[in-house]
């Protein structure tokens, strides 16, 4: 964005560009969801009179994956080219408040600036108690790259990612204990979504150990023991830890730019991405904002409108409150917005309905009825301040209500659209009604 506003643009990238979504998380993850999601597929067949089997071939179900990077990768070197971009590949840190220095291979290059913008991302916890191995006991990262479907895996951590994890390795055959340390799977999220997850993952064969904090991991001969802070334990062929992420923001000399960050080691920043030094913005999971792909994107191009001054004219600031996220699991959840548990700790008047897709015509054609849309209104206006979906393309859905809370819309603005028939968003309007 900034090249394409006239900014002379130097990316330093010591990895593939695209960073840790391309890499580890985002695009590994869901081309794995989404091979276990036609297994769902080929398993629900049956039910509509189809005689279907599906044989997992892990070599190439790799190879799918990488030529997924691959193409994204030079998908997206290609536009920053296209923009002028110059690409160093190299690790870069601050030696000077205006001055970046990055090692490269053929030896250290220094960069001066007008504007540095901070990108480094972040990693995956691995708690003290967790001698991860890459073999046995995994992060999320190691787990993308198996070579053969675990027998049993004990995935650690219940929010979006443990989540997710358990979906990928239950449909791709292996068996499965979530240890959740709150009383709900998605501790964050609104609970009947979260039941209806929970209910897919029982039906499933997925065992849910509730109330559990794991304060231990071994390796045994064969594969790994979970132990429990209430003397619960749990034996797997592997453990998934998901429990979270860590900045990456040490060895990049912040303290040398002056760049202020938070007890957690993020970098603070303001509703522009601004740090404490004017001319340092901060974006992605680095700045300590909603760990989201599409967040960090947003970011970035209001970074570079910012820094090339559009912003003296009238815009939309940045509102994390209204951006809209999804969880790949089977069935998907996505949400937006105000959140019904939220407003009544608050104290807020809302108006909610929920309409269940078992009255969904489109739905029950695709024999896969799980499910609710709900939204979230204000009941002397009609805006639409929020909601939730869980069941088949929630994903997608979520859309239609992320430009409504984003621009303010009313329930009455969805009712009056014509969709189409059968199909899935004529859920969005029957709440809507």
């Amino acid at each position: 964005m900034a090249g394409a506003l006239g900014a002379e643009v130097i990316l330093i990238e010591r990895d593939i560009v695209g960073g840790a979504a391309h890499l580890w998380d985002c695009i590994p993850s869901k081309a794995l969801i989404a091979t276990g999601a036609e297994l769902a597929e080929l398993q629900r067949a049956r039910s509509m009179g189809l005689q279907a089997s599906g044989r997992l071939d892990l070599d190439a179900l790799a190879d799918r994956v990488r030529s997924i990077e691959e193409r994204l990768h030079t998908s997206v070197r290609d536009l920053l080219a296209s923009q002028g971009v110059h690409c160093l590949a190299g690790t870069a840190r601050f030696t000077g408040p205006r001055t970046v220095t990055a090692e490269t291979a053929s030896g250290a290059e220094a960069v001066d600036a007008d504007v540095v913008l901070v990108a480094t991302g972040s990693r995956p916890r691995v708690p003290d108690w967790a001698p991860v191995d890459g073999d046995r006991i995994l992060t999320t990262r190691d787990a993308y790259r198996i070579r053969e479907v675990p027998r049993h895996v004990v995935v650690i951590g219940s929010g979006v990612t443990g989540v997710e994890f358990t979906h990928m390795f239950r449909a791709l055959g292996a068996g499965v204990t979530l240890v959740v340390s709150r009383q709900q799977v998605l501790p964050k999220k609104d609970p009947e979504v979260a039941a209806v997850l929970e209910d897919a993952f029982l039906q499933r064969g997925v065992s849910l150990l509730k109330g559990a904090r794991a304060h231990a991991v071994e390796r045994t001969t064969d594969g790994v023991v979970v132990r429990c802070d209430d003397g619960r334990v749990v034996e797997g062929s592997h453990a998934v830890l998901a429990v979270g992420s860590i900045p990456n923001t040490d060895g990049i000399g912040l303290d040398v730019a002056g760049v202020a960050v938070d007890a957690g080691g993020y970098v603070t920043v303001n509703h522009n991405c601004l740090t404490s030094v004017p001319h340092v913005y901060a974006a992605g999971d680095v700045s300590g904002k909603l760990p989201l792909s599409s967040v960090a994107s947003m970011q970035g191009r209001k970074i570079a409108e910012h820094c090339m001054g559009l912003h003296n004219r009238p815009h939309r600031h940045l509102d994390y409150d209204k951006a809209a996220s999804a969880i790949f699991t089977d069935p998907e959840v996505a949400d937006v917005g105000l959140a019904e548990a939220e407003a009544f700790a608050s104290g807020r008047k809302i108006r909610v309905t929920k309409v269940p897709f078992s009255a969904n015509a489109k739905s029950l054609i695709e024999g896969d009825p799980r499910g609710f849309v709900k939204i979230i209104s204000d009941p002397a206006t009609g805006v639409v301040l929020g909601g939730s979906i869980v069941g088949q393309s929630a994903a997608e859905l979520i859309s239609v209500l992320a430009v409504a809370v984003t621009n303010n819309l009313k329930v009455g603005d969805i009712l009056d659209s014509l969709l189409v028939h059968p199909a899935l968003a004529e859920s969005l309007a029957e709440a809507s009604s």
